[in-house]
């Protein structure tokens, strides 16, 4: 694919095991790469896919680590904790007796990735991985590295806003805050960039023009390309954005400016 823009990509899984298959189809770092030069990627963020519960993430985020080096990629820690994310009033209630078990990621896992040059951030699936404690949230703000945050129908924007936004970290949103493909919570997403100003959104899995093309208007600072990969094709990816009706400095912020800034190890060489 042609276009002008250095592209940079926060939103990618990275296979952990030699073999596997996604779908019917068979994925593999070198395959990623090559997906990626395809598409104009120059730098993707990776992190790893979900594991059992009861399992700890520390093999899996080793093993990105470690299959990221001399590829275009940045690998991400993924993290868990013991706290329900549903933000009912019974789920609060059932998080204060709540206690980290020894597969939680705890405070001192947090502090030992973020001093590992092999990391640059860390993901948090809230509706699969739990809520990390207040201790471990504590940490993230003394690190203040970015935390990539799957959001929608499980953990929408406004328990995000709760639970994770009122922190000094950067939090970005994936799929705006509304997977899957749940319109009315990408709005509330959104909605939240005018009050939270290290909040941002991934371009992940987003299909509407609509949301996207409100989002890099009244926010051009806050959108970051994501593209979904190995699930979705760097390609097609690329092209939502390349479509959209805005201006081109607008899609150089998502395609670079913008990943650059929330994670410095994106930024090109000088």
């Amino acid at each position: 694919m042609e276009h002008r823009f250095r592209v940079v990509d926060v939103h990618a899984r990275l296979p952990v095991e030699e073999s596997v298959t996604a779908r019917g189809r068979a994925i593999s770092p070198d395959k990623l790469e090559r997906e990626f030069h395809q598409a104009g990627v120059v730098n993707a963020i990776v992190f790893p896919g979900p594991v059992q519960g009861g399992s700890s993430y520390l093999r899996a985020n080793n093993a990105v680590a470690r299959r990221s080096v001399e590829r275009p990629f940045f690998a991400f820690a993924r993290i868990n904790g013991p706290r329900d994310p549903d933000g009912s009033a019974t789920a609060r209630f059932r998080n204060f007796r709540t206690h980290r078990k020894d597969w939680h990621t705890s405070p001192e896992d947090v502090e030992q990735y973020a001093y590992d040059d092999r990391f640059h951030g860390f993901k948090l699936d809230p509706t699969h991985d739990g809520l990390p404690d207040d201790e471990v949230l504590d940490q993230l703000e003394d690190v203040n590295l970015p935390v990539l945050v799957t959001a929608g129908d499980g953990f929408p924007p406004e328990t995000a806003a709760t639970t994770l936004l009122d922190r000094s970290f950067p939090v970005v949103l994936s799929h705006f805050g509304g997977f899957p493909l749940n319109r009315d919570l990408m709005e509330d997403a959104i909605d939240l960039l005018d009050s939270h100003d290290d909040c941002y959104l991934d371009t992940s899995f987003v299909r509407y023009r609509e949301q996207m093309e409100r989002a890099v208007m009244e926010h051009p600072d806050r959108v970051l390309f994501g593209s979904g990969a190995p699930h979705a094709h760097p390609n097609v990816a690329v092209m939502e954005i390349l479509t959209l009706d805005v201006p081109e400095d607008a899609m150089r912020k998502v395609f670079t400016n913008n990943p650059c800034r929330v994670v410095e190890a994106l930024a090109p060489d000088e």
